[in-house]
């Protein structure tokens, strides 16, 4: 399971939940179950293992939903990211690798679930690229910017999450 110690961050969206991993990291890998799908509402839930006594919740606390008998998945109860995936009575935590502050800090090391994986997956990388400039919304990209209400990427002391 142990592969690196490091020192990371990360949290949900709106900063309700963050938390703190200090110690060996394991097995980042892309999972493509179903059930990996249907929890992360996309093709695949990247996840990143860690000792939970190298993993504490440092503000707020998930909201737990068990998705199979052995396992459950933790979430923001306040803007539904997920975070979180951990067998019942292991001494293992798997968090989400899009969680992190740091995402490009830990490199995936394997897929799995690969029965699950959308007939398309090898084609996702031939698409065209376009930067986002929102034109589709009124006032563009600048009025997303000028209203983000998403935590940023690093610990802060205090943080007020709006919800509309």
């Amino acid at each position: 399971m142990a592969s690196e110690a490091m020192d990371l961050s990360g949290g949900c969206q709106c900063g309700a939940v963050r938390y703190r991993v200090t110690g060996e990291v394991g097995y980042p890998h892309l999972c493509h179950c179903r059930m990996c799908q249907k929890a992360s509402g996309n093709f695949f839930l990247p996840l990143i293992g860690a000792a939970k006594e190298d993993f504490q919740w440092t503000r707020g606390e998930p909201s737990w939903f068990h998705s199979s008998k052995p396992v459950r998945r933790g979430f923001c109860g306040n803007c539904g990211t997920p975070l979180a995936f951990e067998t019942v009575g292991d001494d293992y935590i798997a968090f989400t690798h899009g969680s992190l502050d740091e995402v490009a800090a830990v490199i995936p090391v394997e897929q799995s679930g690969v029965e699950g994986r959308v007939p398309f997956y090898a084609e996702l990388f031939t698409l065209s690229e376009t930067h986002s400039n929102r034109d589709d919304l009124p006032g563009g990209i600048g009025d997303v910017a000028a209203t983000n209400r998403q935590h940023p990427d690093h610990e802060t002391e205090n943080w007020s999450c709006e919800a509309t």
